[in-house]
């Protein structure tokens, strides 16, 4: 998808905590919002040039947000607030091979007591879908979470119930990254969320990977690749 708002390059400074950074525009410091509460450490190194998204609310305390950042000559796109969008667009026109053929396609749904980022549905079937952004990657290989993440772990087991009670279920991570080639959990930063999503996968929970096509101005799926748990 096509980004609607501006986007413009600076270079970053610094990142005094999870949603504010410094970074520098046209000789000037400035401060933007940062939607991603991960640690992005990897990415986001002092003097490293950084894409910002100009806000246009007036409500707003920051006129930018810093949404991508190049790690080297990998441009990698950091906003949390993207891959639902991207991944509803691509379930529209038929980009997730596993999940073609559903004639409903419903954002935000609950299943008992969880709310899961997607239901597929046909008549005679249902597919739960969660959907998580990954920016973390080592020699090609991405990795989901880049922190322990309680609430990940939470949606998997949720998946898994959703699954006993006779429904599709499944989680794909929507690697915001174009130059990667598998991914695997991240077992030495988050062993739970790893272990958990072993256990789903065996019980048959699938588990998808797609990467996807990375600008300053764009990010669209490309297509999968290989799950390595």
């Amino acid at each position: 998808m096509r980004f609607a708002k501006e986007t413009i390059t600076a270079k970053f400074i610094d990142r005094p905590n999870r949603f504010k950074a410094f970074v520098e525009l046209d000789g000037e410091t400035v401060e933007a919002h940062v939607p991603n509460t991960g640690r992005n450490r990897e990415i986001l190194i002092p003097g490293c040039t950084v894409v910002l998204r100009k806000e246009d609310s007036p409500a707003r305390k920051t006129k930018y947000s810093l949404i991508a950042g190049y790690k080297g000559d990998k441009l990698i796109n950091i906003d949390s607030q993207i891959p639902n969008h991207v991944v509803e667009e691509a379930l529209y026109l038929g980009l997730i091979d596993e999940l073609r053929g559903y004639g409903s396609v419903m954002r935000e749904k609950t299943f008992g007591k969880s709310r899961f980022d997607f239901l597929l549905e046909d008549p005679e079937r249902k597919f739960y879908l969660e959907v998580k952004g990954v920016t973390l990657e080592a020699d090609g290989v991405a990795s989901f979470p880049d922190a322990p993440t309680e609430r990940g772990a939470k949606h998997v087991r949720e998946l898994m119930d959703a699954l006993a009670e006779g429904h599709g279920a499944g989680i794909l991570f929507l690697i915001q990254i174009e130059d990667v080639h598998m991914f695997t959990p991240a077992y030495s930063l988050d062993p739970e969320f790893s272990e958990v999503l072993k256990e789903a996968m065996d019980k048959g929970v699938k588990v998808m990977a797609y990467r996807c096509r990375v600008t300053e101005s764009s990010l669209e799926v490309i297509g999968s690749i290989p799950v390595l748990i």
